[in-house]
């Protein structure tokens, strides 16, 4: 986890990176000696996003500058910085810039997650350059949320072949057990004694038991529950997944990822609340006791549900999870899933579309996600289509045909399950960069959790 922290090193002497706009390009290199200023002309730097041009010292390499673009390149990249720190060789480095607040927090967060690399497997060379934290900005908040946003990926990026019920359980407890926390796990047939019917049934096709984890931390302030949807592989049930859609399905735990990674800032952070973590951790599998296209199921709240795929057991764990937060009537409850494919058909796989029942929280979700570029985006509680998810054999149906409105009407069943707290918040995430860009790697990844802490931090 070093590459995610400021360098400490007070050996090394600090070289200056200078981060650089085109906007300010010519009154930067007026600043600089003539040597300086023919050096940088000759190799080219004209300030872009991502460009690296090492500046010579009568010992070596003095100093560097960065490109950082122009206001429309920093307007479609997020963490332009981030890019500049494979390049750089090795030593310390310190930001030589006129940014500040929000500004300075991105990109100092964003050299920390440069520094992320997935190496369970394989080798992966850790980066070379380090850098002092810059003045102005809030260094221990910042290695935090880098922290939090790296327990989210490993998790996401480990198969499930090592990342089943029993591993998210253990990547629990070890986060309960460094920040103090108590967790109980209920597990396997106890399920169906402690009333979680939908937990059990959705997880009982496979070896690996199914279990709900109950993670609690902080005795005063608001009372905020988390919860995370951790089915750690989906085949589909019997409603078997073509190949090709099976593919990315080790991270259908990217929910519970992400909640791991945003209770580990909220505790390492010392936030005043009351925070309780639930995660529904399964495998959808397929067996001869694997449940049916056609079963009714009864939830822990009472309402019936008519299964009509078995591909859409996300919402069943989640809303007996949902079910039980509730009992607590908390100040706010926040669930975070990979649940449709709807909602990437709709914002694509860099939005993390969410409902909520508080326009105010929305306000504050929205500002926070602008200040630290952690994208989001407000999509309806639609009642009109409540009656979509109305089969007339049971109270819901999973799974609505006809294929419209997708995530919506995923987002109003599990609305049904939250009835005695007044703010509730979906998040319906995608949980995986396709492509690889600054700070932020091909493969899991955060989303909402930098602009929720803020909110809630």
């Amino acid at each position: 986890m070093t590459a995610l922290m400021f360098s400490t090193d007070e050996a090394q002497t600090a070289r200056p990176l200078y981060l650089v706009g085109k906007e300010g390009l010519s009154d930067w290199l007026a600043t600089l000696s003539e040597a300086d200023q023919n050096w940088l002309r000759a190799a080219g730097f004209e300030a872009n996003a991502g460009q690296v041009v090492l500046i010579p010292g009568p010992d070596g390499i003095s100093a560097a500058a960065g490109g950082m673009g122009g206001p429309a390149d920093r307007g479609r990249k997020r963490f332009v910085a981030a890019g500049l720190r494979d390049q750089l060789p090795e030593g310390v480095w310190t930001f030589e810039s006129d940014l500040s607040g929000d500004e300075l927090d991105e990109a100092a967060l964003g050299w920390l997650l440069a520094g992320y690399r997935f190496d369970r497997y394989a080798t992966a060379p850790a980066p070379k350059a380090g850098l002092t934290a810059p003045a102005g900005i809030d260094a221990q908040s910042l290695e935090r949320i880098a922290a939090g946003e790296a327990l989210a990926r490993d998790l996401i990026n480990t198969p499930a072949s090592d990342m089943g019920p029993d591993e998210l359980e253990a990547a629990a407890r070890a986060l309960a057990d460094g920040q103090g926390a108590s967790i109980e796990v209920t597990k396997g047939d106890a399920l169906l004694d402690a009333n979680h019917p939908m937990i059990h049934t959705v997880g009982r096709a496979s070896t690996r038991a199914p279990r709900l984890i109950d993670m609690r931390w902080g005795t005063s302030g608001p009372k905020i529950t988390l919860v995370g949807k951790g089915v750690c592989f989906d085949t589909g049930g019997l409603n078997l997944k073509p190949g090709a859609s099976m593919g990315l399905m080790k991270k259908d735990m990217g929910g519970a990822a992400n909640v791991l990674g945003l209770a580990h800032m909220l505790m390492a952070g010392d936030v005043p609340c009351q925070l309780r973590v639930l995660i529904p951790a399964v495998e959808n599998s397929v067996s001869g006791d694997a449940f049916r296209p056609g079963d009714i199921l009864t939830s822990r709240k009472g309402l019936t549900v008519e299964i009509n795929n078995t591909d859409a057991e996300g919402r069943l764990v989640l809303a007996d999870a949902l079910a039980l937060a509730d009992e607590d009537a908390p100040d706010l409850i926040i669930s975070m899933a990979t649940l449709t494919g709807a909602a990437r058909v709709a914002v694509g796989p860099d939005l993390a579309p969410y409902y909520t029942t508080s326009d105010a929280d929305a306000q504050a979700l929205e500002a926070a996600s602008q200040d630290v570029r952690d994208p989001v985006w407000r999509m309806p509680f639609w009642e009109p289509y409540e009656a979509m998810i109305e089969p007339g054999i049971a109270d819901l149906d999973n799974a609505p045909k006809g294929g419209f409105a997708g995530s919506i009407t995923a987002a109003l069943f599990l609305k049904r399950f939250v009835t005695e707290t007044e703010r509730y918040m979906h998040f319906d995430i995608y949980g995986w960069n396709p492509t690889a860009a600054p700070g932020r790697p091909k493969g899991g990844v955060g989303q909402g959790i930098r602009a929720l802490y803020k909110v809630l931090g």
